[in-house]
């Protein structure tokens, strides 16, 4: 690796990491340009009765259970999640209508966050790993340097150090371009929640 290419692999890592101007001060290690939201609200997304005292109870109907797990899965396209409610609460009885879709919701929102706040640690468990693997770069880019300027240089080494560097960088580059993917995910999953609201709200109207 020429000095033009360890000058490039440096300033391309002073670039891709977050810089302290955008980064929230409260959570150092999240990485995305979307503001970080810890925890969904309720009455944000829900103006249907009140899930308070539901508890995690709409695991006791097997049948609600197993709605909550195929509406909430990413896998499941949108659609069919809100068939798939839509035709729950036509199918439940009328006196029952209103406790069963508010257990719905409540188990909705409990997997949905859950699974936000999931993706939202492992970004941040990648974006410390890519701090890391900054740390190691710029450590073995100023030892290749040394080497290079040693009067009777090693050539192998100055080799397999260069090899090491470039590879690290690939690794680096991937791990950035799989993060700027993945920070779209928590948005996405709200929207899910959201749109999952909606059409239990409508079908208990």
């Amino acid at each position: 690796m020429h000095r033009f290419g360890v000058v490039f692999v440096l300033g391309m890592i002073a670039l891709t990491m977050p810089s302290s101007a955008r980064a929230d001060p409260r959570y150092p290690d999240w990485p995305c340009a979307q503001a970080k939201v810890p925890g969904l609200s309720v009455g944000a997304i829900w103006d249907g009765p009140s899930i308070e005292g539901v508890g995690d109870s709409w695991h006791d109907d097997p049948k609600l259970k197993d709605l909550v797990a195929f509406a909430a899965a990413r896998r499941t396209p949108l659609d069919a999640a809100q068939k798939a409610i839509t035709d729950f609460i036509a199918e439940t009885p009328a006196a029952d209508k209103e406790r069963t879709a508010t257990k719905l919701f409540a188990g909705l929102f409990d997997t949905l966050d859950q699974q936000r706040n999931e993706v939202m640690h492992g970004i941040e468990r990648v974006s410390r790993n890519e701090e890391e693997l900054a740390g190691r770069i710029k450590s073995d880019v100023e030892t290749l340097h040394q080497l290079e300027d040693a009067p009777n240089q090693d050539q192998s080494k100055v080799n397999d150090l260069a090899s090491q560097v470039e590879w690290s960088t690939r690794i680096f580059e991937d791990r950035r371009k799989t993060i700027r993917y993945v920070c779209e995910v928590p948005g996405t999953i709200e929207q899910r929640l959201f749109a999952l609201a909606r059409v239990i709200r409508r079908n208990l109207n």
